[in-house]
């Protein structure tokens, strides 16, 4: 049997991914991609002088099932599935980092926040692990669930010098994907306001020792 040409090889292969996409979703069905909601928010009234630091901020690592842009639900115990037809815009953990450093910068009180990948010298880093970042179904009620292990890291030597670990639990008002959606973005607001408290609170002791 003759070997395949290199471009007729490349053919195959193209029409085969082809059709694996179009298995993904059944003849007529929209794939719905979501955006993470998330509240208006102000900074604080009355706070101190914003602290003189740039924090950088690294997409937290993942599972692979919690790195994709699948919205991960628990149907029951011990199993992880995804809502079918319905998408995150990003992957879920560069969702919660993008969310992490708008809310940062509109609290105010640490305004120079970047990502990894911005060339800069930053002060502090937020590393972190995502440990859930789904719902899960309990007595028959879907509730968003959101784990973060995170550590502060002196970038100057390396060190780390306070970590810690958040869960936020959301109920949702119902099983549909839209309200899960809505409680995802209420769990991220609500973790993003705990993350930023634990933060300003490290980096102020830190100065102070």
């Amino acid at each position: 049997m003759k070997c395949l040409g290199p471009l007729r090889h490349l053919a195959v292969l193209a029409l085969v991914g082809s059709l694996g996409a179009c298995a993904l979703l059944p003849e007529g069905e929209t794939l719905r991609i979501f955006l993470l909601p998330g509240e208006a928010r102000t900074a604080p009234q009355g706070v101190a002088v914003p602290l003189d630091l740039t924090l950088q901020i690294a997409t937290p690592n993942a599972s692979r099932a919690l790195s994709s842009a699948r919205i991960a639900v628990v149907p029951q115990p011990n199993q992880l599935s995804s809502y079918r037809g319905a998408r995150w815009s990003d992957a879920a953990p560069q969702l919660l980092r993008d969310r992490l450093i708008e809310a940062f910068q509109q609290d105010g009180r640490l305004p120079s926040v970047v990502n990894e990948d911005a060339n800069l010298y930053a002060d502090l880093g937020l590393f972190s692990d995502l440990r859930a970042f789904q719902s899960e179904y309990v007595d028959g009620v879907p509730q968003v669930v959101i784990q973060l292990q995170a550590r502060l890291v002196s970038r100057h030597d390396q060190r780390t010098f306070s970590t810690r670990r958040f869960e936020v639990r959301q109920p949702s008002a119902d099983s549909s994907v839209e309200s899960v959606v809505e409680a995802f973005g209420r769990a991220s607001d609500a973790l993003s306001r705990e993350l930023i408290a634990w933060t300003i609170a490290q980096a102020r002791q830190r100065d102070a020792d």
